[in-house]
């Protein structure tokens, strides 16, 4: 799991392991998630990494909020 998946916890509750991809929904633990890892890094999340509600996002030119209704708001690193 690469940091780009633990990004949406960042300011929700915390995570020992995100069982979700953030990019496509499915289990982390099945697949690479190679092409999920390359599109995150232009792309944001559209899954909670945690519970796999799809996520509301918000893309503005200085980056992006993306919110899930059970756990919160997360935001584009600066």
């Amino acid at each position: 799991m690469t940091a780009e998946h633990d990004t949406l916890a960042s300011s929700a509750t915390p995570l020992v392991s995100a069982p979700y991809c953030d990019r496509c929904g499915e289990p982390a633990g099945t697949g690479t998630h190679e092409r999920c890892d390359a599109a995150r890094a232009l792309e944001p999340p559209r899954y909670c990494p945690t519970c796999r509600r799809r996520l509301v996002v918000q893309v503005v030119p200085t980056g992006w909020t993306a919110r899930c209704a059970e756990h919160g708001v997360s935001t584009s690193p600066n």
